[in-house]
């Protein structure tokens, strides 16, 4: 059998679906990688949401 494939074109509500949460700021961070930095002596914390794909460093 051969794959199926849709013939709707996605609705703008589908196609943003969760990207409206993260224009307001109020992103859904988890943590990606925690590597220690040697010149300031700290775990540095990297994130990434998971809605959008935003990054950001936070000293811990």
């Amino acid at each position: 059998m051969a794959d199926i494939i849709p013939f709707k074109k996605p609705k703008p509500k589908d196609k943003h679906k969760g990207k409206t949460l993260c224009k307001s700021g109020f992103h859904k961070w988890e943590v990606v990688n925690t590597p220690f930095d040697v010149k300031k002596g700290k775990l540095v914390s990297q994130y990434c949401c998971s809605r959008c794909g935003a990054t950001k460093n936070n000293s811990g």
